[in-house]
């Protein structure tokens, strides 16, 4: 099929890739001249474990290409997806601008029946909006408001569905290929039926050993993006707040976590307690569906309080190395592995690494970071953050060149790299011996060993 693909960020580029590589024609449309030049050069923008494979291998073999012009992409695609970004706006309801953006070029362009798809993480009601933009375009055309009529005179027709995106960072082109679950919101109308059957279509091959597509309504469809990405955020929080209500008990929360997980009808998936959520998603679309919520004159009472607990919970290791040594840490160089938001990826939005290192430079400690990936993105993020004080932030090549000499080591993103330390070796290194374990990384029983203080998350502390 001939996909075309607006907006070639995160969701977009993974989209377009993966339909490519599946054996479609695909064109990614952007505004941004250097990304979509450095796209046509072979280089990836962003960080995502096979995403860079299989763009090359599709834009070799002619199915994957780049461009900023617009009308070309709407003439191209029999689907138009609609993968553009949400930010925040400043009440915390998600940002339309460029998804109606998008819909007015496509209204301006149609020349056929196009599917368009919203795969932006978008409010309920969006795809009203996506229809009634396009369509008013079309009237400015000459051509019919009402699609019944536009099916008679045989002008351009489209349907608006939902087709809500579901992928992991660090784990996306897995979870495009073998999704667990596809999900379509389409109308009842000829033009909906239509398009609900050439998304079938479309999604076939990843649905060969057995068919995951959930159809349903366009709202519900919606809604269910943010009740999955509100759900998980709220399992997090939960299990952060009981992670330091156990170290006020003496509870161990790793053992806490494995009794609950092993419930059925719990599971074990993001009931790990740690520094809190970051991200593209969680952050923005719990606030976005709190919004929501509010214009219909409800209060997600629920969500407010996963909020509140995150936010508190990127202070947690800020206060244990703040306990430990006091409020004024001039003089203290701290060791800090890992600055990505979470690990096989390099995005820093909302990193929990941010509002640490921000707290420490703050109160006069000088920072040695070092992170697999996300180190170019991190020296600009923060030198945002930190404005005049990042002459006392140095970006390491090395975890051991991160700890050599260093008061104390905080990890705070549970990279692979790290799990396995010598903890002999890191003793030696380290001037006071102390770990700050924000992802609950090792066993107590093992640091203590080597003679190093450890200050996990929920956990037994070693002094």
């Amino acid at each position: 099929m001939k996909v075309t693909v607006f907006g070639s960020g995160y969701v977009g580029l993974v989209t377009g890739a993966c339909l490519a590589d599946a054996g479609n024609n695909v064109v990614c449309v952007d505004i941004d001249e250097k990304k979509v030049a450095l796209l046509n050069a072979g280089r990836v923008p962003i960080y995502e474990p096979g995403l860079e494979a299989i763009v090359a291998s599709s834009r070799e073999a002619g199915r994957l290409s780049f461009t900023t012009n617009v009308a070309e992409g709407v003439e191209h695609g029999e689907v138009l997806f609609i993968a553009v970004g949400t930010p925040p706006d400043e009440n915390g309801s998600a940002d339309l601008k460029y998804v109606v953006t998008v819909a007015r070029s496509v209204g301006q362009h149609l020349n056929g029946f196009k599917v368009v798809a919203d795969k932006s993480t978008v409010p309920v009601g969006t795809a009203d909006l996506v229809d009634a933009t396009i369509t008013e375009e079309l009237v400015k055309r000459g051509l019919a408001a009402d699609a019944d009529e536009r099916i008679r005179l045989g002008q351009p027709d489209f349907t608006v569905v939902s087709n809500p995106e579901f992928l992991k960072e660090g784990a996306a082109v897995s979870d495009f290929s073998r999704p667990d679950r596809i999900v379509i919101g389409a109308g009842n109308s000829t033009s909906g039926r239509r398009g609900l059957e050439i998304m079938r279509y479309l999604y076939a091959p990843f649905t060969l050993n057995h068919d995951r597509t959930m159809v349903m309504d366009v709202r519900s469809a919606e809604l269910t993006k943010y009740a999955a990405n509100a759900m998980l955020a709220t399992r997090i929080s939960f299990m952060n707040e009981l992670a330091n209500l156990a170290e006020d008990l003496g509870a161990d929360i790793e053992l806490v976590r494995r009794g609950i997980g092993s419930d059925p009808r719990i599971g074990y998936s993001f009931l790990y307690a740690g520094t809190g959520y970051g991200g593209s998603c969680f952050p923005k679309d719990v606030s976005a569906l709190r919004r929501s919520a509010a214009e219909q004159g409800r209060s997600l009472r629920i969500l407010a309080a996963v909020e509140e607990v995150n936010t508190a919970q990127k202070g947690v290791l800020s206060a244990k190395i703040r306990t430990r040594f006091g409020d004024d840490l001039s003089g203290l160089t701290f060791a800090i592995w890992g600055l990505s938001f979470k690990p096989n990826t390099d995005d820093m939005r909302d990193a929990p690494s941010r509002v640490l290192i921000a707290d420490l430079i703050r109160r006069g400690a000088t920072i040695r970071a070092y992170d697999p990936v996300a180190m170019e993105e991190a020296k600009r993020v923060l030198a945002l953050d930190l404005e005049g004080n990042i002459e006392r932030l140095c970006f390491v090549e090395t975890p051991t060149e991160a700890v050599e000499g260093a008061d104390a080591l905080v990890i705070v993103t549970e990279w692979k790299v790290f799990r396995a330390p010598d903890f002999q070796a890191l003793a030696s290194h380290l001037a006071r011996k102390v770990i700050f374990d924000g992802r609950n990384l090792y066993e107590p029983a093992a640091v203590e060993e080597a003679g190093l203080a450890y200050f996990p998350i929920g956990r037994r502390q070693v002094n």
